[in-house]
């Protein structure tokens, strides 16, 4: 293994191929790190589905014990359910999943107790200073310590639970649901956080394979929405969700199968919360959500704030803020309810309640919320990150009534419209969102924007 692990520690996580950058004496030694970093003297671990999830999961869980760390392993389970773990039982806790990404990724997401995250300012970095030091010479011998237990502890029902009593779903009507899995941990935690709730539940990929054969658990590609979008139509459905690999994210397609958008859906869930809350509290949202977001929340009395993209980032805010809700144009949704942590499971439970609240379709229930034409996201592979974000800035900088911003990226506003262009934190792209007032505006700056991203 490389001593230099900038490849491996990304932005709010560990990401990497098995075993060619990463494998279980490196966990082992990343377990070792966290406990010495976040002083911990207990931890909650669990894994997804992906092959070489449980080898690592119990590596890191060893290196902890190692150091006199209780480590309680709640096995197979969502990134939300190890959230709720760490949130419930206040330890610090470490997910082993890389989402969305191929089967020959694995990652770990950490977090400290009560799922206060752990990003590059937060401790992310000093793990990774200390496993490379190991990685030279070893990692050092632990003082003589009891070695600590490592027990098992299943927490599905429990979190389902919490869950539901989260969101009044007393006076759901009945609703058939269309649920793509994707062959990941939804399969695990849906029928179990559904049942009792009067839902007709179409089960689609619910069986656990991490080499997820039907098509990539990332429903941001669209491409990955196709089948729900034909299953939901041919069952003439409610509606469709879909989630990703590890289950903290969550989409939606209406009875039509059309894809209502993330920021749609933190506008709708942002109101609800609202509602809740007196109609007053701070909301989060990222800075490439859709500007109806914003709006939305001035509208029902709260008070919007916008922050860069990315967990770490929001999770940070919230605290500072008080947040009651948070969302990203990624469909991660963040909850005070659920320890300022995303969970894709409890904004589905909303959506349900909102929907089955009503007696019209969900296409008309959202359509108040879906103001502007937006691109989605367009990611392209370019070789220099830097330079083709100074030429956008360049063609922009200076133009009359348009204003730019480097909160996260390149943002660029005018009266009608707006862009992003962000680099990844984890792969060589630059990724795209534009909004306008109108599809001809959304799709005139879209292009232009892609042609200096694309050169």
């Amino acid at each position: 293994m490389s001593a230099d692990l900038s490849q491996l520690v990304k932005a709010y996580d560990v990401r990497g191929v098995v075993p060619d950058q990463w494998d279980e004496p490196l966990a082992e030694l990343f377990g070792a790190a966290f406990v010495q970093v976040t002083g911990a003297d207990a931890i909650v671990v669990g894994h997804d589905m992906r092959p070489s999830s449980p080898g690592l999961s119990r590596a890191f869980a060893r290196g902890a014990a190692a150091r006199g760390v209780d480590v309680t392993e709640i096995g197979l389970c969502s990134t939300d359910q190890l959230y709720y773990a760490s949130g419930a039982f206040d330890l610090p806790g470490a997910m082993f999943t890389a989402s969305h990404n191929p089967a020959q990724y694995n990652g770990i997401k950490m977090c400290r107790a009560g799922a206060a995250p752990v990003g590059q300012d937060t401790g992310l970095a000093d793990i990774r200073e200390l496993v490379e030091s190991w990685l030279d010479s070893g990692a050092p011998e632990p003082e003589p310590v009891t070695p600590g237990t490592i027990t098992r502890r299943d927490t599905l029902e429990d979190y389902a639970a919490h869950l539901r009593s989260l969101v009044d779903l007393t006076s759901v009507r009945p609703l058939k649901v269309v649920v793509d899995a994707g062959n990941g941990m939804g399969g695990h935690t849906v029928p179990t956080v559904f049942a009792g709730l009067p839902l007709t539940l179409v089960p689609m990929y619910f069986e656990l394979d991490g080499t997820f054969p039907n098509h990539e658990a990332n429903p941001l590609d669209p491409a990955n929405l196709v089948d729900l979008q034909k299953r939901a139509r041919e069952e003439s459905a409610d509606l469709g969700i879909a989630f990703d690999g590890d289950a903290d994210r969550c989409f939606v397609v209406d009875e039509h199968g059309d894809p209502v958008s993330p920021s749609v859906i933190t506008a709708l869930v942002a109101s609800r919360e609202l509602a809740r809350n007196g109609g007053s509290g701070t909301v989060i949202h990222n800075l490439i959500t859709s500007w109806s977001v914003p709006e939305v929340v001035r509208e029902q009395g709260g008070t919007p704030v916008r922050t860069r993209v990315g967990h770490s980032f929001i999770k940070a805010e919230m605290a500072r803020t008080g947040a009651i809700f948070g969302g990203e144009h990624s469909a991660h949704y963040y909850f005070k309810d659920f320890w300022n942590a995303d969970t894709g499971m409890l904004a589905a439970l909303h959506v349900l309640a909102a929907l089955g609240g009503q007696d019209g379709p969900l296409s008309a229930l959202v359509a108040q919320y879906d103001r502007y034409a937006g691109s989605g996201e367009i990611n392209s592979t370019v070789a220099d990150q830097t330079g083709r974000l100074a030429a956008i800035r360049a063609a922009y900088e200076g133009q009359e009534g348009v204003e730019l911003d480097e909160l996260d990226g390149l943002t660029v506003t005018a009266a009608d419209w707006w862009f992003n262009v962000r680099p990844s934190n984890t792969e060589p792209l630059l990724r795209l969102n534009t909004e306008a007032r109108d599809e001809a505006t959304m799709a005139k700056v879209r292009d232009e924007v892609l042609s200096l991203i694309r050169g």
